[in-house]
């Protein structure tokens, strides 16, 4: 008898403990629906206010939300967007993606194989859970998003300090020119570029004209087609800074492309997020989700506007106009063990590739810095005669990042460049870019 009664007490304090746990498994999905799953509690036209920013948690980064006083302050005013409005890039690029469909592949080593122009592999097509190369196929994608026929901006880069601006800042003209794999009919007979025979991808160039005593500091970067083969068959980049004080040009070494830019919080290979070499890492999909980011500023920020508020750490967007977007997040691991990063998670726009959020995590695997993007939609007139269409591309259709700001959650640093006038209109001619991307043209006439 007492030994059914106790296995009758034993029974009963486990059904006690599965009704409980029973609960608790309720309460905490219902919680998570609360939180992502029920959708947003507001609309277009709505505006955020620092009183109620419970309302766009569930469509933010963790890594975001849980650093949001950068960038989130008292009297800010966020303005809800469109949702999942139509980016689409322009008719020439898409009838290259059209016409050379099927023929890209992921070579050894992360490498891109057969790619003449267009999108490389149709993001509608990839299978982020079931296609371990998804994370590979993603970044080409990002690597050959449509950005016109490379970029022309004035900049202002600027330097804060847990919320004091700092003197150091530069103010210059920056030029990029893809001189491979364009969308333009005229460059069908040699598959896509410019020049015939051409070994590059494109051409970098900066020149420095603030303040005074960095006047006159000029660069200029190769980025060669062989980067998309493996790495041992890849020849790196090559880029030149003409040091006025020294009255020379000096090549920097392709290891500096992870070293901080003059002191700042950035590398190179951190604009946009990612502007390095795609088969120097090892890239998986971690997964889609609708996300809340700028997509299409109101603001007319340096050179239109000076003074615009940019929150009391000098590192925010939040006075501006953000959408709701179909995003997927890639994360990388650095194949190089001399790498800054542990690893680095990038939020991508799903239709335009751009990136919206960016996480670098140090060699111990915590959280180190921010980036993330402002942008701006050729289609809609912030100011009149932006951004123009050439012969081939009547409408750009292109969605321009067109301001990047870092931020330091280690040591409350960070940095913001601004180049609202940035558009990917071509040169006027070919002798123009000859004339340009000349290395001759750092030192001529000094």
């Amino acid at each position: 008898m007492t030994n059914s009664v106790d296995k009758l007490a034993s029974r009963g304090i486990w059904l006690v403990l599965a009704a409980l746990l029973a609960i608790l498994w309720t309460v905490n999905a219902t919680a998570q629906e609360d939180a992502g799953g029920a959708g947003p509690t507001f609309a277009e036209g709505d505006v955020i206010d620092y009183d109620n920013l419970d309302a766009i948690r569930p469509f933010l980064p963790e890594e975001f939300w849980n650093n949001r006083d950068f960038f989130f302050y008292p009297g800010m005013q966020l303005e809800i967007g469109p949702f999942y409005r139509d980016y689409s890039p322009a008719p020439a690029y898409n009838a290259k993606t059209e016409q050379y469909k099927g023929q890209p592949r992921v070579g050894p080593g992360n490498s891109l194989e057969n790619y003449v122009a267009g999108q490389p592999f149709p993001m509608e097509e990839i299978d982020c859970e079931g296609d371990p190369q998804a994370g590979t196929k993603i970044m080409w994608n990002f690597d050959y998003r449509w950005q016109g026929a490379g970029n022309t901006a004035t900049f202002f880069y600027s330097y804060w300090d847990r919320g004091e601006e700092l003197p150091l800042y530069y103010e210059g003209d920056g030029k990029a020119v893809f001189l491979s794999h364009r969308v333009e009919p005229e460059y069908d007979p040699q598959k896509g570029d410019v020049f015939r025979g051409e070994k590059r991808k494109n051409a970098f160039g900066v020149e420095v004209v603030a303040p005074f005593d960095a006047r006159g500091i000029m660069l200029m970067s190769y980025r060669y087609k062989s980067a998309d083969r493996p790495v041992a068959e890849a020849k790196n980049d090559d880029t030149w800074v003409y040091v006025p004080t020294l009255r020379r040009v000096r090549r920097i070494s392709t290891a500096q492309r992870t070293d901080s830019i003059s002191g700042t919080d950035f590398t190179f290979d951190d604009l946009n997020s990612f502007a390095g070499i795609v088969p120097q890492y090892r890239w998986e999909c971690l997964g889609e989700m609708d996300m809340l980011a700028p997509s299409n500023t109101k603001v007319q920020g340096f050179p239109y506007n000076r003074d615009h508020n940019f929150g009391p750490y000098g590192l925010s967007f939040a006075d501006d106009r953000w959408e709701m977007r179909k995003v997927v997040k890639v994360r990388f691991y650095p194949n190089n063990a001399d790498h800054p990063y542990h690893h680095k998670d990038i939020y991508l726009d799903k239709q335009t590739l751009h990136a919206l959020y960016s996480f670098a995590y140090d060699q111990k695997q915590e959280l180190w810095k921010i980036i993330w993007h402002n942008k701006r939609w050729s289609e809609d007139e912030l100011t009149p005669d932006w951004y123009e269409g050439w012969k081939d591309v009547e409408k750009p259709m292109n969605q321009r990042i067109v301001s990047d700001i870092i931020a330091n959650v280690q040591t409350g640093t960070g940095n913001r460049i601004e180049f609202w006038d940035a558009h990917g209109s071509p040169f006027k001619s070919k002798g123009k870019i000859r004339r340009y991307i000349d290395i001759g043209r750092l030192t001529k006439g000094r």
